[in-house]
């Protein structure tokens, strides 16, 4: 980690126009921004989940359904906020498939609603897209030159969503995100909280040797934005992690780092699993272009240590050193360890913590 790296990490960037909404408090991003920005603004930042999800609720999470164009009206008008960073879509994959119509609401209606109420109101406008506008079949490293080809309903209804940002708003910022590492906000949404569901319950998991993500700590992606949203940063920006992975050798970081049973991980090609949902390949990503824009690396690799690595098929079956337990996975995936060395707090994620239960 290069001096310049931690320099530029530690230190706080501009406030954010102000007040703030988040939306999408229920996706690990979404969920882990809220509380990095309600820690250091308050009431002055302002969660939205949707209506029927009722479970997720504490001081500052309005219920409202983005693609209801006059509730997000009614928000806006209630709280006249100056910047949105929209967390927001649907991303269960299998779901996406079997109810294109579900998907496109949230994902395509909602954010034609939230670009043009974000004109109207004249706030800043962040959007989180995702990797997989991407089939994966151009060998990796996309970078904002790149063709979006995507094999989901669900990357097709994010590529149309960046479309209408950038057309409805032009003065918007659209982030390309891969996997954020983080808590979630009910234990088992997310990759690392999933797969370490599936572990503790002595349950198998099955992931692919030939999906490839750039993952980034929460920590990372929450600066990011931060920046980005004090920023007059607009157009699209890759926001991948510099350390690409298979989806199977990010499980096996959580099998090993978490200390269980190096038996209950499988793994297999895509071309071995279902039709739906439809998989894609190699959708790393090229993020130069947003550093050079920051000023910095914005991305610590995901996991910090080298070590943590994995450099072959059956790298989690070796237990040398610490024991693994579920602390060391909060401790060293969830959270940056980077933090601890420059004797930074982090704030609190959820309404209560999350870790006591693991």
């Amino acid at each position: 980690m290069s001096a310049t790296r931690l320099y530029a990490y530690s230190r706080p960037p501009p406030d954010p126009p102000l007040p703030l909404l988040v939306t999408g408090v229920a996706g690990v991003a979404g969920y882990n921004a809220f509380y990095y920005f309600r820690a250091r603004y308050g009431d002055r930042v302002v969660g939205m989940r949707r209506l029927d999800n009722r479970l997720l609720a504490d001081d500052g999470i309005e219920g409202c359904d983005v693609d209801r164009r006059e509730a997000v009206r009614r928000l806006f008008e209630t709280y006249r906020f100056a910047a949105v960073l929209n967390c927001e879509g649907t991303c269960k994959l299998k779901s996406c498939e079997l109810d294109p119509p579900m998907a496109w609401r949230i994902n395509v209606l909602g954010a034609m609603n939230l670009a043009e109420t974000a004109r109207e109101w004249n706030a800043r406008l962040v959007h989180y897209s995702i990797d997989l506008v991407f089939s994966g079949t151009g060998g990796g490293a996309y970078d904002e030159s790149a063709r979006p080809d995507p094999v989901t309903v669900y990357g097709k209804t994010m590529a149309q969503s960046e479309r209408i940002i950038l057309n409805e708003r032009a003065e918007s910022c659209v982030l390309r995100i891969s996997l954020p590492m983080g808590e979630s906000f009910n234990g088992h949404a997310g990759a690392i909280d999933w797969i370490q569901s599936r572990f503790r319950q002595g349950k198998p998991a099955t992931l692919y040797y030939d999906e490839i993500r750039t993952p980034t700590y929460t920590d990372c992606l929450n600066r990011v934005a931060h920046a980005v949203l004090a920023s007059d940063l607009r157009g699209l920006f890759h926001a991948g992690g510099p350390r690409p992975l298979t989806l199977y050798q990010i499980a096996q970081i959580v099998n090993r780092l978490g200390g269980y049973d190096p038996g209950l991980l499988e793994g297999c090609l895509r071309r071995d699993a279902g039709p739906i949902p439809p998989r894609a390949g190699n959708v790393s990503m090229n993020s130069e272009r947003l550093g050079e824009a920051l000023g910095y690396e914005p991305f610590a690799p995901w996991p910090l240590d080298d070590r943590w690595a994995p450099d072959g098929e059956r790298w989690h079956a070796a237990r040398t050193g610490p024991e693994g337990s579920p602390a060391r996975i909060a401790e060293r995936l969830y959270r940056n360890p980077l933090l601890d060395q420059l004797g930074l707090a982090r704030e609190r994620v959820g309404p209560r913590r999350r870790h006591a239960r693991h």
